[in-house]
């Protein structure tokens, strides 16, 4: 038995009931800025070629640059 889960929908959920909300994203730029991770970029390449993880190419750009690892 498969479960779909509406992002949008949890994240309005969450948002009325007052939760702080962060995503993948946000948390890879969390664990780099507190020295919990090395690196971004190689974590986020393979989110993208192992899981189908899409993100924008100018979001993608964005990220690296505010770890500190622009291309």
């Amino acid at each position: 038995m498969s479960m779909i889960i509406d992002e949008r929908l949890r994240r309005k959920i969450a948002t009325q009931s007052g939760l702080s909300i962060i995503g993948v994203l946000g948390i890879l730029i969390a664990a780099k800025q507190r020295n919990l991770i090395e690196s971004v970029k190689p974590l986020l390449d393979s989110l993208i070629q192992e899981t189908g993880f899409w993100i924008e190419e100018k979001l993608y750009k964005e990220v690296l640059h505010i770890v500190g690892e622009a291309l």
